[in-house]
Parts: structure tokens; sequence; C-alpha cells
């Protein structure tokens, strides 16, 4: 099931001032280390183990349709490689629904496979990041999780 966390020191914002991150992969390693990235940048952090759950999470389970009650998520990062439903899977789901396109998607892999990376980056990532994690990663998605009205490329993003 998913479970959500946040940082006993909110650093004075308001819980939902913070973006909220759905972080989804299938290792229990990498998800606390991106859990721990994010809740150091000041983020609300879901997490989920794999595609289903997410989906389930984001309202788009088997026989569930998005409803407004569940919540607000600024952005979606997951694995590429997880069974049953991988990353790219969860990012096309994602973008084919009307609710949640419009919500940033980041891939993330351990593996530098050009190919994979031009094929989500057509599907609609907004990055493609090599594992493991760093802070300078999550620094660079700042604008991508607070949903800036001028988007930018991630480049442009460093030190917001």
């Amino acid at each position: 099931m998913a479970s959500s966390s946040s940082s006993s020191s909110s650093r004075g914002q308001d819980l939902d001032e913070r973006p909220h991150v759905l972080a989804v992969d299938d290792s229990l390693v990498d998800r606390k280390l991106i859990e721990r990235l994010l809740i150091s940048s000041a983020c609300k952090v879901t997490t989920a183990e794999n595609g289903q759950r997410a989906l389930e999470f984001l309202g788009l389970g088997d026989g569930q349709h998005t409803n407004n009650s569940v919540s607000k998520v600024n952005l979606i990062i997951t694995d590429y490689c997880m069974p049953g439903m991988t990353g790219y899977e969860l990012l096309k789901k994602v973008k084919e629904s009307s609710n949640l396109r419009e919500i940033p998607v980041v891939i993330v892999s351990s593996e530098n496979v050009p190919t994979r990376i031009k094929k989500c980056l057509e599907e609609g990532a907004q990055e493609f990041m090599l594992k493991p994690l760093k802070q300078s990663d999550v620094k660079k998605l700042r604008c991508h999780m607070m949903k800036l009205s001028h988007p930018c490329n991630g480049r442009l993003c460093i030190g917001r």
C-alpha cells in the first residue's frame, strides 16, 4: 500500500504548501533514499512499491476513475525497471489520463540506455535521471515540483 511521510521539522511551511511527490520504486532501499532526499527538500512524500499501487493511489486502479478526493500530487518520480508495470508503462497511463496528464513524471534508472531515455522523453517524461539520485538532482526538479507557470528546461532550474 502507498505510504505517506513528512518531515518532523517542516521548516516553517504549512503541509499544504509543500510540493507533494509520489515516489514509485520496487526497491525499499531506493524508495527510502528518494524519500529522504525529498523530505530534506521540504517535500511531502507518498511512496508506492510498484506501478499498480501508484495508479491506485492516483485513482486509476482497476475499476477506479480519477476522483478529486486523491491528494494533489505535484510530481511523480518512478523507477523504470519494476516487475508487473515498468515506469514507462506508468508514465503512459498518467499521460493518457485527462485528469493526470499535467503532472510532471520523472523516470529514474540505474541503466543509461539512450533509446530508453529517448522513448520516455518522447512519451512525456519531464526528466530521465540516473540512480543513485543525489540532493543536486532533487534541487534540479524544484521547478517541476512547484508547477511553475513558466516551464523551464531542467538545466535552468538549478538553485531554485
